[in-house]
């Protein structure tokens, strides 16, 4: 079996998911920027140059610093993998901050999807996709996770998967907002049909496939995360349907700011992206806003087909 020298950045839940999965057939060098115990995080500098795999476990905010950091030294064909799901200040994806501060024959790709950190831990399956430029890439890593139960599919699709991931976060705050007013579980079946129409044209208009948002880092990732009495998201819906302002932070509400801020997406156009963006900043009258999208949608589906 081969075995590879992987270095860990980020010791976080799924910094630990990922040691669990990796530790009983490979090297790992597990490096955290703020240890909790004395002597738990390699020397970056002395890490770097053996890595054949680098695994981003990081938010993505400090991706460009950390990789113009630890870029001179790696290996020409080390790997660099993210599995940051949200925007960083500047309002890129971990894939446009490895693309800007990666040399240009340094492989990188994004592993997303259904990957729940406590599930993985407790030996459960997961389910991701790898995007990368090259079947090669995708090849090392499906090697490095054989006989664990993350299981992997590939796409080409770097510009898909990366949104899909990434919007997910926002609209899945629409079905904790649904669950939290009592909305029903019909609200979530269309809730899920209204999220996924939506996402996939986002990703075409940013340069996505069409198929992308249909799989495991759209549609997978949006029903684990959008459904699940764990998730954050699920959570932030919740409190923002009670009008509650305080704690509401995470990769969804910073997507909406970073969306605003730069024009990334015409909110305007995708009317349940807007009403989680109006709901996120003003979090009053919650229930009259889903009332009043919900008569708009149908009000605008009637008169297209007329």
């Amino acid at each position: 079996m081969t075995s590879f020298r992987i270095l860990i950045l980020g010791h976080g839940e799924m910094g630990h998911a990922m040691e669990f999965l990796l530790k009983d057939r490979h090297a790992l060098d597990i490096w955290e920027k703020f240890p909790q115990n004395s002597g738990s995080s390699v020397d970056l500098e002395a890490s770097v140059p053996q890595a054949d795999i680098v695994l981003f476990c990081l938010p993505v905010n400090p991706h460009r610093e950390v990789i113009q950091h630890i870029a001179p030294g790696l290996k020409k064909n080390c790997l660099c993998v993210s599995i940051a799901k949200g925007l960083d200040d500047s309002g890129k994806t971990a894939a446009q901050i490895f693309a800007d501060n990666l040399v240009h024959e340094q492989p990188y790709a994004l592993l997303y999807g259904p990957m729940i950190s406590e599930e993985i831990r407790s030996n459960r399956y997961a389910f991701g996709q790898l995007g990368c430029h090259d079947f090669t890439s995708f090849d090392r890593i499906q090697t490095c996770f054989a006989h664990s139960k993350l299981l992997l599919e590939y796409t080409p699709d770097i510009t898909g998967i990366s949104w899909s991931v990434i919007l997910k976060n926002v609209y899945a705050m629409a079905f904790g907002m649904a669950d939290e007013l009592r909305l029903g579980d019909n609200m979530r079946g269309f809730l899920a049909v209204a999220a996924l129409q939506e996402l996939n044209q986002i990703v075409l208009e940013l340069g996505g496939q069409p198929s992308s948002p249909y799989h495991l880092a759209g549609l997978g990732d949006l029903i684990t995360t959008a459904t699940s009495e764990n998730s954050h998201h699920h959570t932030l819906g919740r409190k923002l349907a009670r009008e509650e302002t305080d704690a509401i932070t995470g990769e969804g509400p910073h997507t909406l700011k970073m969306i605003n801020q730069y024009q990334l997406v015409n909110t305007q156009n995708y009317p349940l992206l807007q009403v989680i963006n109006a709901i996120v900043q003003h979090p009053q009258n919650v229930r009259l806003k889903f009332e009043n999208y919900l008569k708009v949608f149908f009000l605008n589906h009637q008169t297209l087909h007329q």
